[in-house]
């Protein structure tokens, strides 16, 4: 650990090999890694309209500051600039609720006053009231049903004032003018706006357009990278990622998700652009992000095993055969660790991806999965010794067997989802892939969870030497329920209901596994506390296999209600009671609910005459330097 401050606990991860790469290969990362960082800003602005200038005001403060530094106000306020840095604005990472600050507005004022006016790139009074007064900009993405998402939502796809059923209506318009056999991700890359006619147009991220100067610096390091790429294919790739950029034209993003999921050759990989839909309330536009990433390849073998049985997964799947894949085409899966994060993968990350998105793509063509090893290994060598099963697994038992398979159990659940669960099934002909609107996101990672839960306990997965035995998958079984049903509660404030797409699905199968299967699992109460104690394991698998059955439906039907029905009723509301209990038992284990990571930093050494001679590696960085380096080297907007 490296610090811990609010809700989250800052981790450092390592880059193993990366030293004993050949220079070329250490100059492919060092590029790329500087590519990922650029597009920082165009995050912070997608976020939020005022993210940026409300983040360089703040840093003002922060590095200027004169006064007591044990002033309360002063603590408070660096609490909530390094909530705001993890976040990438002011809403939490995960709740997507609003922070509230702990200092005062006339500290705050105060301090504002001692800076430079050049320093200041918003009005004090605007900026003040968006910070102070908890109903502006409450919520950056709204998910409740009922309610018009686009104008309670405050994230920036959507010019101010443009209605839910406007933009849904511009956007089913648009698609009846593609190619429904290959639909590209229409709204991907853009900002829907209004013109002075009152009509609506997209204002595309690109080369010359919104985003224009950031994705300029981000198309330069690209270049530079493809001078040490590894093989024709990767330079490829290159090549029509910076014509996508530079043209924002869709179809061209999938020429270039189509060479980059058949580059599988070489050692350095990458991802970098508009990738994942989360933070758009109707799922069309996509976050910037950016990773660079090193081939495990001792940890590879594992999920080379899965993606080259992906076949048989698939028709044993316990789905209808009309939503199975005839033919499981490039599937391909490997681990990988972690060498720069940016963007929406930074400073929170995740441990798996499974990419591209576009289901026409993933059936023509395949996905390329990864698990990132060396952030999982950060992960648990965190949470050993926490107290967490100590506090929350009911019996000794269950612990041990946790201790001895949980680790190995986690890993393959996460090569399940990402190698085989995102890429499983089909669409029905001419079912839109947005039919599921605002609920696509939790039963598509539903899909991908349930995939994994009920492959986990196959006795296949002994066969390939991927698990110890047929108890091991136990582990995992009560270690996802147990979350799903009680301990992530910790990460949602009192009163609050679930909103974050993977938080929904975890308790979508657990509670209606609980509320469909009594007699398989139940809740119960020892000693004051509630445990999830499990009855029958081997039912458990039967109720994985039905919900997996119906969520593939919805998913390959594009049956909306249905999927309005299962999130509504089992992904979202909380017991209040439980949900105090829950937070009251953590609270006293002193730990942080949320993780995140300091990224190393490369540097380059050249000689006199600017020739490379090294890249090394250094982990000493502190999170403040580091932000505060990454507002200053790469503010590009």
């Amino acid at each position: 650990m490296t610090e811990r401050f609010a809700d989250i606990q800052l981790l450092r991860y390592e880059v193993p090999g990366f030293d004993g790469l050949p220079l070329r290969q250490k100059l492919l990362v060092y590029y790329l890694a500087e590519a990922s960082l650029l597009g920082r800003d165009i995050l912070w602005d997608q976020n939020s309209r005022y993210g940026l200038q409300i983040r360089k005001t703040l840093e003002a403060i922060y590095t200027h500051y004169q006064g007591d530094k044990n002033n309360s106000d002063w603590l408070a306020f660096v609490v909530y600039l390094k909530r705001v840095w993890f976040s990438n604005g002011i809403h939490h990472h995960y709740s997507c609720l609003k922070f509230q600050p702990e200092f005062s507005k006339a500290f705050f004022l105060a301090e504002i006053n001692k800076l430079e006016a050049s320093k200041l790139p918003l009005d004090i009074d605007e900026l003040s009231e968006i910070i102070f007064n908890p109903k502006v900009m409450p919520k950056r993405v709204n998910h409740a049903d009922g309610e018009d998402l686009l104008l309670t939502s405050s994230c920036n796809y959507y010019e101010e004032g443009i209605t839910q059923a406007e933009a849904e209506a511009f956007y089913a318009e648009l698609k009846q003018r593609t190619d429904p056999q290959r639909p590209p991700m229409i709204g991907l890359n853009s900002r829907l706006e209004r013109s002075s006619d009152g009509s609506l147009h997209e204002n595309v991220w690109q080369s010359g357009g919104l985003y224009g100067k950031a994705i300029d610096r981000i198309c330069e390091m690209l270049e530079k990278a493809r001078h040490y790429a590894e093989n024709d294919k990767q330079k490829a790739v290159i090549d029509k990622l910076v014509e996508y950029y530079r043209t924002g034209n869709l179809k061209t993003f999938d020429e270039y998700a189509i060479l980059w999921v058949n580059e599988t050759e070489s050692e350095v990989d990458f991802t970098n652009g508009f990738t994942e839909v989360y933070g758009d309330p109707l799922g069309y536009k996509a976050s910037w992000e950016g990773y660079v990433n090193i081939v495990d390849h001792e940890a590879t073998t594992r999920a080379k095993t899965l993606s080259d049985n992906a076949q048989w997964f698939e028709n044993q799947s316990p789905v209808d055969e009309r939503f199975k894949k005839k033919e499981c085409k490039g599937v391909s899966a490997k681990v990988i660790s972690a060498a720069m994060l940016g963007g929406d993968l930074y400073p929170s990350s995740a441990i798996g991806i499974n990419l591209p998105n576009s289901d026409w793509i993933r059936a023509e063509f395949g996905s390329k999965s990864v698990t990132i090893s060396n952030l999982t290994r950060a992960y648990n060598l965190a949470a050993k010794g926490s107290g967490m099963r100590q506090e929350f697994v009911i019996d000794e038992e269950t612990r041990q067997l946790i201790d001895k398979y949980g680790d190995v159990c986690d890993d393959l659940h996460t090569d399940l989802h990402e190698c085989l669960g995102h890429g499983s099934g089909q669409l029905l002909p001419g079912v839109d892939a947005d039919a599921l609107r605002s609920y696509g996101s939790t039963i598509e990672e539903a899909r991908a969870d349930l995939f994994g839960l009920y492959y986990i306990a196959d006795q296949k997965l002994v066969e390939l030497g991927l698990t110890p035995n047929t108890e091991a998958y136990k582990s995992q079984y009560y270690s996802y329920l147990m979350n799903g049903l009680l301990t992530q509660l910790v990460r949602i404030e009192e009163g609050d209901q679930i909103e974050e797409a993977h938080m929904r699905n975890r308790a979508l199968i657990s509670r209606w596994a609980l509320a469909n299967y009594p007699e398989a699992l139940e809740i119960v109460k020892v000693d004051g506390k509630h445990y999830v104690r499990i009855n029958d394991y081997e039912l458990l698998r039967k109720a994985f296999g039905e919900l997996l059955a119906e969520i593939q439906r919805i998913k390959s039907e594009g049956d909306f209600e249905a999927a309005r029905q299962l999130v509504e009723q089992y992904g979202i509301k909380t017991d209040a009671e439980l949900h105090h209990e829950i937070r009251e038992r953590y609270k006293r284990l002193d730990l942080a609910p949320y993780k995140g990571f300091i990224n190393p930093k490369y540097k380059l050494v050249q000689d006199d005459e600017g020739n490379a001679l090294d890249v090394h590696i250094v982990y000493d960085e502190a999170y403040d330097e580091q932000m505060l380096r990454y507002g200053q080297q790469y503010s590009t907007l």
